[in-house]
């Protein structure tokens, strides 16, 4: 696992549930099909209503039309994100559009590990809210090592939750291939 990760900020608010994050219409594609797969990239993201409160500045889409890849890599979010339904295909198809961590205040509890035991991207949790000092496309750095986020648009430093174990499960790539790692399997 690299020990910085380096991107392009898309923020958004409280309450992003499993729905906006992948609408339930588009749950017809498959995952084990490199072409089908494409398309929960697609329409990442695309049930967040356009004119709520948590939708960037400018009501930028997560994904542009005809594309199945964000230019955006790390996703800033509020309290229990991730609520709603227990779906796995939430986490996946934030992978897919090359989303590479998450930093929000807190997460529902079946996001986390689902984004974890799959070994989709971190989930990185903020000590403090930074929905209100971040915006979207600002270019941050991600120290995994030192623990810290930085807003290298504005030169800010914020401190992160320590990760614990789920660094190393997102390391070894999801908690199958930490147990058979760890000997547990």
């Amino acid at each position: 696992m690299e020990q910085v990760i380096v991107g392009r900020a898309y923020v958004l608010g409280d309450n992003i549930d499993t729905d906006q994050i992948i609408p339930a219409e588009h749950l017809v594609y498959s995952l084990s099909d490199p072409e089908e797969k494409k398309n929960y990239g697609k329409f990442a993201l695309s049930g967040v209503p356009k004119d709520d409160a948590g939708l960037p500045e400018g009501n930028k889409l997560f994904v542009e039309e005809g594309k199945f890849e964000s230019e955006y890599t790390i996703i800033i979010g509020g309290k229990n994100f991730g609520c709603g339904s227990s779906r796995e295909h939430a986490p996946a198809c934030l992978k897919i559009a090359g989303i590479q961590a998450i930093i929000a205040t807190s997460y529902a509890r079946i996001f986390y590990r689902n984004s974890v035991d799959g070994g989709f991207f971190i989930p990185f949790e903020s000590s403090g809210k930074l929905v209100n000092n971040i915006r979207t496309g600002n270019n941050l750095t991600i120290n995994l090592e030192t623990g810290t986020l930085i807003n290298n648009s504005s030169n800010q430093t914020f401190k992160l939750q320590p990760l614990g174990e789920v660094a190393e499960i997102v390391k070894a790539g999801n908690i199958f291939e930490y147990a058979r790692k760890a000997g547990m399997i």
